[in-house]
């Protein structure tokens, strides 16, 4: 009874209202909102575009030169926070006091091998007799020295750090001993004849 007739609007001349329509897409981004997984995967791989193999093995090896450099630049500083694990803690670095801070012919090791090596190739048996004695001495003086050693960095060891020492000291310091002194890393942070740091 109240309604409006639309025919008599018409009739009078009246326009009628264009019909509304909802668009198929409200935000009018005209593509589905990316779920979260999907938002991170392009946010990264925008920060961090694929490789191939090529590339990534070329950036890796250069990542792994930056941390060699870093890693020996602390080991010739004294930067204990960037050693190898192997070098890190209180215990490596008693150790390598214990070695430091004495004077070992143990360390002359190698270059005396590598004189009696190149001496032994002279054809004169007289000198490869008397380098061959020089040899034995030397191995039997290194290896009477190596063991003092071992024993005194096993008992001093034990006697601060107890059964929190942990594995593999003794070989530590040994290996260590074998190695000139200006070539040994992390460089010696005492002179001969001073005690180890606290």
């Amino acid at each position: 009874m109240f309604r409006r007739d639309r025919s008599a609007g018409a009739e009078a001349g009246v326009p009628s209202p264009a019909p509304t329509s909802v668009p198929e897409h409200a935000s009018g981004k005209g593509r589905p909102t990316p779920t979260r997984k999907e938002a991170e995967a392009a946010r990264k791989q925008r920060v961090k575009p694929s490789l191939n193999k090529k590339e990534a093995r070329k950036r890796q090896r250069a990542a792994a030169r930056a941390e060699r450099d870093l890693t020996y630049k602390a080991m010739q500083t004294g930067d204990e926070d960037a050693f190898p694990p192997r070098d890190r803690g209180p215990v490596r670095r008693y150790v390598r006091d214990m070695v430091d801070g004495r004077r070992l012919l143990t360390e002359f090791f190698l270059p005396v091998m590598i004189g009696i090596l190149a001496l032994s190739l002279l054809p004169i048996p007289a000198i490869v007799q008397t380098i061959t004695l020089v040899w034995l001495g030397a191995i039997v003086l290194v290896f009477a020295e190596l063991t003092w050693l071992g024993l005194r960095l096993r008992k001093g060891v034990a006697e601060r750090f107890g059964d929190q020492a942990g594995k593999g000291n003794v070989m530590y310091g040994v290996i260590r001993a074998t190695q000139l002194r200006r070539l040994r890393l992390p460089k010696p942070a005492i002179k001969p004849g001073q005690p180890p740091r606290p």
